[in-house]
């Protein structure tokens, strides 16, 4: 007899609809295919279009559902360990929203890490809530942040116990776990939920061998990026609940503001068919990938002048993702954007995340044996010829005195900040300075490095020159910025006054 969670009842019905003959009057305007460019057809094939369908009565409706929609995200809720699941067709971005808004409100305070992603700092200026930042453990030597600890969450809930809300990055996107159970237990005694941005970990509740996902540590809400690991469709993501402490009336109504009235079913199937693979195959699909993930892991860290991070089971580090691999690269005199240049042009080997010093890969349910050879030999050929060229070590030291003098080394665990509410500054009049000039400013834009798309100025911040300097490293050295008015930065974005 099939189990529920063989089936898939969102993905079914669109199958079936997208097969059956239709004189179609309603939107998308392409009827099934048959009015898209011939050039897009012939990228994407045609059946693809015949299954980019509307809110059909077949079909359910997100913001009411009631039938395929509603039973696809009961049987997601079953297999990822949630009491209720919602399915995200924009992206973790608006998950993360969606729980600050329905969490706070105008004034109120709420704790979270000041490595936090663009996207929860767009929920603060949403909401009006005022952030009590807290800073996590910072690596000088490898120059990484990773989590926050349960003692600087009990320190500042001491100081702020008005507190709605405490907010948790887990995994970090270098996949580095800080002790969810810790913290949300401190979180509990104070009697508040702990949100969890865990974009980067979905897959953690299908393996042994994989660090606890947030829901069974004890999270109240998980954000999750069914997109980023499994195997869904880019921008498909899920929010997850469980018990009474967030109201589930709110989550809805938080998501019905952000999301599109209009979603794409391609998107919500997939959400539908990842969760079905994972609950049959899930462990097994991810004892490959762990298996991968060890044999590339292995090969790189023994090659010269390299090494690979891992868990320094500190509060702020306790577990490490193995299906990421974050490689060092620090001893070659290379920036981590300069190798991910060499290796994507060179090699055809892309990763997921360059940084000053490092690259990052993600090693998923997708990848190959060989995936893992091209990679472990692009690097072997990249020491190769920088050993040759006898190139000494680049400096990287604006990058350890921005985060140590700003971001991440202060006299107390905690501030509130910024100057301004994030909401205030974002609607504040304001100039354009130039940017010798913006020295102890309030900064009205929000300015990330991207990825991973943590904001290194955001609205309502003191703007220092510290920062400014990594800003432009970050543009010398090959990276990019987003969110910023003037892309050269030459001038930016300030409140007036």
């Amino acid at each position: 007899m099939q189990t529920p969670q063989a089936t898939t009842p969102l993905l079914t019905a669109l199958q079936e609809l997208a097969n059956k003959p239709d004189a179609a009057f309603y939107a998308p305007g392409h009827k099934r295919g048959v009015g898209v460019s011939p050039q897009l057809r012939e990228v994407l094939g045609e059946q693809v279009f015949r299954a980019d369908l509307p809110e059909l009565p077949e079909l359910d409706n997100l913001f009411a559902p009631c039938g395929a929609i509603a039973d696809a995200q009961n049987l997601a809720a079953e297999a990822f360990g949630a009491e209720r699941t919602w399915f995200l067709v924009n992206g973790s971005t608006c998950g993360v929203m969606a729980a600050i808004l329905a969490t706070c409100g105008e004034g109120d305070k709420m704790i979270l890490p000041r490595n936090v992603h663009q996207s929860a700092i767009a929920g603060l200026i949403l909401s009006g809530a005022i952030p009590i930042f807290v800073t996590p453990e910072y690596d000088p030597n490898l120059d990484l942040a990773h989590s926050i600890t349960p003692n600087a969450i009990a320190n500042a809930l001491q100081v702020h116990p008005d507190a709605k809300a405490v907010m948790l990055v887990y995994p970090t996107y270098y996949g580095a776990c800080g002790d969810v159970e810790a913290i949300a237990q401190i979180c509990h005694q104070h009697g508040i939920p702990l949100l969890v941005d865990e974009a980067h970990g979905p897959h953690f509740a299908f393996h042994p061998d994989l660090p606890p996902s947030a829901l069974a540590s004890g999270a109240d809400l998980a954000v999750q990026s069914a997109h980023k690991v499994l195997g869904a469709m880019t921008q498909a993501s899920m929010l997850h609940l469980q018990g009474q402490r967030i109201d589930c009336d709110r989550i809805s109504q938080a998501l019905r503001l952000l999301q599109s009235t209009s979603p794409s079913y391609l998107l919500l199937a997939s959400l539908d068919a990842t969760r079905q693979q994972m609950a049959l195959h899930g462990e097994a699909l991810m004892s490959k990938t762990l298996q991968l993930a060890k044999h590339g892991y292995a090969q790189i860290a023994q090659i010269p002048d390299l090494s690979v991070l891992q868990a320094s089971h500190t509060p702020g580090f306790l577990a490490l993702d193995p299906t990421r691999i974050s490689v060092n690269l620090g001893n070659l005199g290379i920036s981590g954007y300069e190798a991910d240049e060499i290796l994507r042009q060179q090699f055809g080997v892309t990763a997921e995340l360059p940084s000053t010093q490092h690259l990052t890969f993600i090693i998923s349910l997708g990848n190959t044996l060989t995936d893992i050879e091209k990679m472990v030999n692009a690097f072997r050929q990249l020491t190769q010829t920088r050993k040759s060229l006898s190139l000494p070590s680049q400096e990287q030291t604006v990058f350890s005195r921005w985060k140590e003098e700003f971001l991440f080394i202060h006299p107390s665990s905690f501030r509130l900040y910024p100057s301004l509410s994030p909401r205030q500054a974002f609607f504040a009049a304001t100039e354009r300075v130039p940017i010798e000039r913006a020295d102890e400013r309030i900064c009205a834009e929000m300015i990330c490095p991207y990825p991973p798309g943590i904001p290194a100025l955001m609205p309502g911040e003191e703007i220092n020159l510290a920062t400014l300097d990594y800003l432009h490293q970050v543009l010398n050295l090959g990276g990019s910025l987003t969110g910023c008015s003037d892309p050269t930065l030459k001038t930016i974005k300030v409140v007036k006054g």
